[in-house]
């Protein structure tokens, strides 16, 4: 008795958490015109892509303010179905290895959300930043560079207007050839923020 008990006690909290779950409506969150604030930070740690005999261990954490754009309805089949985000980002990165420099510029970033989970909302993205900074590392010494990255990540919307993320990115830093050094610099990324929607 006691464990019937228990497992109908379960299942009566399972249907109370499952109700609002199922109520969430992507449609009506990712809207055509909707938008879309985002707070999030970052840290990353240099990783030798080329094989380099040496590197100079840079790492960093980031913050950046995204202003985002729905400018479509979703689109798309099944687990395709989905909502492009374009946004205007402005990024302050500061390293801390191998010594303290800094990165701020404004990025342009896209992300596509893929609506086929409910409240569990992954995405994929690009972006492409431009900025001043004093890094001076034998990889890259300029007082200009770019900041590139791709990745993918899972939002959870914790209410219909609100979602926390996590991601993955790699990140590349570059001077696109403006000046010497520029071998570039390529970090694993890891990512967290908070997105609200607004009409």
């Amino acid at each position: 008795m006691r464990i019937s008990g228990l497992a109908l006690g379960v299942v009566a909290i399972l249907t109370v958490l499952a109700g609002p779950a199922l109520a969430f409506d992507a449609d009506e969150t990712f809207a055509r015109n909707t938008f879309v604030l985002s707070g999030e930070t970052a840290y990353g740690h240099q990783f030798n892509a080329e094989g380099f005999s040496q590197t100079s261990d840079v790492q960093f954490v980031n913050v950046g303010v995204r202003f985002g754009w729905l400018p479509f309805a979703p689109v798309g089949p099944s687990i395709l179905r989905g909502s492009l985000e374009a946004g205007l980002e402005p990024i302050y990165q500061q390293y801390f290895e191998p010594k303290v420099e800094y990165f701020a510029g404004l990025a342009a970033v896209l992300r596509y959300h893929f609506l086929s989970l409910g409240r569990f909302v992954p995405y994929v993205e690009v972006a492409v930043a431009a900025g001043g900074t004093n890094l001076r590392v034998p990889e890259i010494s300029s007082n200009f560079s770019f900041l590139l990255f791709g990745g993918l990540g899972a939002s959870y919307f914790v209410t219909d207007q609100a979602a926390v993320y996590l991601g993955y990115r790699w990140t590349h830093l570059s001077n696109g050839g403006t000046s010497s050094p520029n071998r570039g610099i390529e970090a694993n990324t890891a990512v967290v923020g908070v997105s609200w929607f607004f009409k």
